[in-house]
């Protein structure tokens, strides 16, 4: 019995051994268990509250819940909320930010990238996630058997991205050449898990997997929901994803309301409807017609917001496509004057922008002569100055490339030749509205213009194939501020090259330079470089272009009172990018009264 005290002492110092043995394990990371701890990011956002549902009216419903076939908008806004990246662009700042990875080291010629991963992150079923499923994404992200959308984005050089695993925590990427974008490239390449999708990846079947007819355990991301229900027609239901790998400065793990879901309506002003009615939270992409007509309403329980200028720009052009293999020579007499970059600015000095702005947009947008818009705030170059109208500097413009007027006040070639052509635009009303304006204003310089509205798909075969107008009103929405973005449309072989998808031989001096600058931002490393030559290629888009710039839509969004942390922003998608931030407060709305 003399030795009891001495036993129970050395099992009280093995017990503190113990203890401060798990003490400095958890420090460093890792738990009792052996498995790695969760490495929490703590969001900067206003802490929130638990509790309600969020009910997203949409137009139109998702095509697939797969992000290696969704290329249209509202599938992709469903999967954004399913899945996440490893490095993810801020949609209000614009800039890059930790997500899946805690860290990544860049080398100094930005070709070799080490990506170190969030330990003890777990998918959306509960399985953890690693670097092996970062090495089979981007596997699958890289196999041409695929037709991923993400394939283009992961070559450099001509040659795909080196992708290997340097441990469990650990994966670098090498590439080819320099990559001037740097981290911005991982923004939206979702991660996939392993563990459910390698069986039908082996099999060749991946590209049939998450369809809408998947069931709740089928599917697993590392988003903030997971998917529940989904009902067709009627609606998808999201549910908040219990291994979520962010909290709030207070412990909080987001996100915070129970579960998203999107409604259907079928059209814009059914959803506006919808909206109105209280059968909906949340509104994106408003008309600026149904924003005023909303807003007059002035229902407390509604906040509307006019976000500014997006990263959208609607334009014109002219068809400067090498045509001497077609048949077209009706519009191959006219490509005499689309060349002359005196007539090209006579055009775009005689549109009214303001005008656009006021009648068309009710006031909620924003006149551009840069397809790089006021919501880029990275990137725009402030020295492309607006050029106001002026139908006099337009007529000096035009008689100084040869051209004169009859005694009708009608536009004459300097072969005598009338001045008329067509503008092909889809059934889009605003933009029907903006090529009447257009017209209008181009009778004004005495250039007869007629309109051709064409169904979306007509129009497009139209421009890339068949090669068979004269000029053409669209508009384009940038996924990202950063000019990597652009490279699908200003270097001469570019794929939206629009306006001259054949090119003609010698390429323009402007045209031949602007692919050497966009080629060698690609491929700087220094930021401030990559500004400098991008700038340049504002200046000379600016000054020859082959495009018109005209309008940037504002970006315009509706909640109900009570919502917080709700920051629309210029990068898609424009309200729900922060979807695991948004709570209600409970003085405000109804719905938090059921609280998890």
């Amino acid at each position: 019995m003399r030795d009891a005290p001495a036993r129970n002492r050395r099992k009280e110092h093995m017990k503190q051994t113990v203890r401060a043995a798990l003490v400095i394990s958890i420090g460093c990371g890792w738990s009792v268990s052996g498995a790695p701890a969760e490495e929490l990011l703590v969001t900067s956002a206003a802490p929130g509250k638990y509790g309600g549902d969020l009910v997203v009216a949409e137009r139109s419903e998702p095509k697939t819940l797969n992000p290696l076939m969704a290329v249209e908008n509202v599938s992709r806004e469903a999967i954004g909320l399913l899945m996440a990246d490893l490095i993810h662009i801020n949609r209000d700042s614009q800039q890059t930010e930790p997500a899946l990875a805690v860290s990544a080291d860049i080398s100094r010629d930005a070709r070799r990238y080490v990506v170190h991963l969030r330990r003890g992150v777990r998918f959306s079923d509960g399985y953890p996630f690693d670097a092996d499923d970062v090495l089979f994404t981007f596997d699958v992200y890289l196999d041409a058997k695929v037709h991923a959308p993400q394939r283009d984005l992961l070559m450099s050089g001509g040659k795909p991205v080196a992708v290997r695993k340097q441990d469990s925590n650990t994966v670098v990427f090498e590439f080819a050449q320099p990559y001037g974008p740097r981290d911005r490239l991982f923004d939206s390449l979702y991660i996939l898990p392993r563990h459910l999708l390698l069986k039908p990846y082996a099999e060749g079947k991946l590209n049939g997997a998450w369809d809408l007819k998947v069931a709740p355990g089928g599917i697993a991301g590392l988003g903030p929901f997971r998917f529940r229900e989904y009902v067709p027609g009627q609606r998808l239901v999201l549910e908040k994803n219990p291994y979520y790998w962010k909290q709030d400065r207070a412990g909080q793990r987001l996100p915070y309301v129970k579960r998203v879901i999107f409604r259907y309506t079928g059209s814009e002003d059914a959803e506006a409807l919808q909206f109105e009615n209280g059968g909906a939270d949340v509104l994106s992409r408003l008309s600026a017609r149904n924003f005023d007509a909303i807003s007059k309403r002035r229902d407390p329980s509604e906040v509307l917001i006019d976000a500014g200028p997006s990263l959208e720009y609607h334009f014109l052009f002219f068809n400067l496509n090498d045509l001497s293999n077609r048949n077209l020579s009706h519009i191959q007499a006219k490509q005499v004057w689309f060349r002359d970059v005196r007539f090209r600015q006579a055009v775009s000095t005689a549109i009214d922008r303001d005008a656009i702005v006021r009648l068309v947009y009710a006031g909620r947008a924003t006149p551009i002569w840069s397809p790089v818009t006021p919501g880029n705030k990275l990137w725009r170059n402030p020295k492309v100055e607006p050029s106001p109208r002026s139908v006099a500097k337009a007529r000096t413009l035009l008689g100084s490339a040869g051209f004169s007027w009859n005694s009708a006040n009608r536009l004459l070639d300097s072969s005598g030749r009338l001045v008329e052509f067509s503008i092909v635009t889809n059934t889009n009303a605003e933009r029907v509205q903006m090529a009447t304006m257009i017209q209008q204003d181009l009778e004004e310089i005495g250039i007869d213009v007629r309109i051709a509205t064409l169904e979306l798909r007509t129009m497009l075969d139209r421009i890339t194939t068949t090669l068979d107008y004269d000029a053409c009103l669209m508009g384009l929405a940038n996924g990202d501020a950063d000019p990597g973005s652009e490279m699908s449309i200003w270097p001469s072989r570019a794929s939206a090259h629009f306006w001259e998808l054949e090119p003609t031989t010698p390429a323009p001096q402007w045209q031949t330079e602007i692919d050497r600058l966009m080629a060698a931002q690609m491929s700087s490393s220094d930021p401030r470089e990559r500004k400098r030559l991008y700038d340049r290629v504002q200046e000379l888009v600016a000054a020859n272009l082959p495009i018109i710039a005209l309008i940037s839509p504002h970006v315009l969004a509706g909640s109900k009172t009570g919502l917080r942390n709700f920051r629309p922003a210029a990068l898609l998608p424009y309200v729900l990018w922060n979807a695991d931030e948004l709570f209600w407060d409970a003085q405000h709305n109804p719905k938090t009264a059921s609280h998890q």
